[in-house]
């Protein structure tokens, strides 16, 4: 299967896309978007200035995307792949795309939040060589994230 990999950011549509089908799964996993108020200011999809599309034939089928988080952080935000794409290293091919562009833009170390119940990110995150660290603002204050971090270079 051949894949075409796009940077955009997060205006496009197609990642927007992807932002509300990702809303929707992510309030599925913790019982209701009641239950996951309090993380939805911080995943806003215009805030993230860098995002990778993947593409099946003009079909996006996967995304992942970068925020500044402070100097020397970057938060990699909604890594995504639509299920019936999984298992065709999508996922591995954006996570090395976005740090190297974060290399590229002078990060030193790449961040990210997921949830313990998000058994396939967290396995990706880990085989990426994240380690988990204590929750960084705001995720230190909302109950039910758990965060990561990869020294970059």
């Amino acid at each position: 299967m051949m894949i075409d990999y796009r940077w955009t950011d997060g205006r496009n549509e197609d990642f927007y896309k992807f932002y509300l089908k990702t809303e929707e799964y992510y309030s599925n996993i913790v019982g209701g978007l009641k239950n996951r108020e309090a993380f939805v200011p911080y995943n806003i999809s215009e805030s993230i200035s860098d995002v990778l599309i993947a593409y099946a034939s003009d079909v996006a089928v996967g995304c992942a995307g970068l925020k500044a988080y402070s100097d020397s952080d970057v938060e990699i935000k909604r890594v995504w792949v639509d299920p019936e794409f999984r298992g065709n290293h999508i996922s591995t091919y954006m996570m090395d795309a976005l740090e190297t562009k974060a290399l590229e833009r002078g990060f030193k170390r790449a961040i990210l939040q997921t949830r313990p119940q998000m058994s396939e990110a967290v396995h990706l995150y880990t085989k990426h060589g994240y380690e988990q660290i204590e929750n960084y603002p705001p995720y230190d204050e909302l109950d039910g994230a758990i965060c990561f971090a990869k020294w970059l270079g």
